[in-house]
């Protein structure tokens, strides 16, 4: 029962909103002291985790050059570019980028887009360019309103999208699942059932999106 003992930490650091990187790190050095592994094990189980998937932190040498395009004026430009854009309104915006960012996802393509990379750089402050042609006199909390949305879109055209996808972890990870429980599926049938879902959620929060419109319309 003392290898449990992580979680523990990761309760009472997450409690007390420490920062989570930290709680994750004490609480896996905690699990191995408390499973009888040498200190100099747990690090070096560290340094083996962290070189077997370095290509993940290969993302954050995006996160620079962004900083760069932002301090240049990048989301000045997309603002004036989605201005003189006079079809466009916030919610066909985001309508769009739903469309997008989903289906690049069923094809595996997750990364092509994000909350870092895209949403904050690009789709936000071009949604809140059309919201504030919409509705000249617009509030900080429909301002608020309209960023949330976007980061909403990404999340929610990425999450429905890539279960289409057949080798990606969720579809692996929902079959392995399965199969430990005696139900045997090939990852293919996983991922045709995930269209329907797909395609509820594009319409569920499609509609969102043009309500939005509606309500910007409407307070004009």
């Amino acid at each position: 029962m003392l290898t449990l003992s992580g979680i523990g930490v990761v309760i009472v650091g997450f409690l007390l909103r420490l920062n989570p990187l930290l709680v994750v790190a004490v609480a896996a050095l905690v699990t191995g002291l408390a499973a009888g592994l040498d200190p100099l094990a747990v690090i070096a189980a560290f340094g083996k985790g962290f070189n077997d998937s370095r290509y993940i932190t290969i993302i954050y040498l995006v996160l620079p050059v962004i900083g760069l395009l932002e301090r240049y004026g990048l989301q000045e430009r997309a603002r004036t570019l989605i201005a003189g854009v006079r079809a466009a309104t916030t919610g066909r915006l985001l309508l769009g980028y739903l469309i997008f960012r989903q289906g690049t996802a069923a094809l595996g393509l997750t990364s092509i887009a994000g909350h870092a990379q895209t949403v904050r750089p690009l789709v936000a402050p071009m949604a809140e360019a059309a919201a504030e042609r919409q509705e000249p006199g617009i509030d900080d909390a429909t301002r608020e309103r309209v960023k949330a949305m976007s980061a909403a879109t990404d999340n929610v055209g990425l999450f429905f999208g890539e279960d289409i996808f057949i080798a990606i972890a969720s579809i692996l990870l929902i079959k392995g699942f399965l199969e430990a429980n005696g139900i045997v599926i090939a990852p293919l049938d996983l991922s045709v059932w995930a269209i329907p879902t797909a395609i509820a959620a594009l319409l569920i929060h499609g509609a969102r999106l043009l309500r939005l419109d509606a309500t910007l319309k409407a307070r004009r």
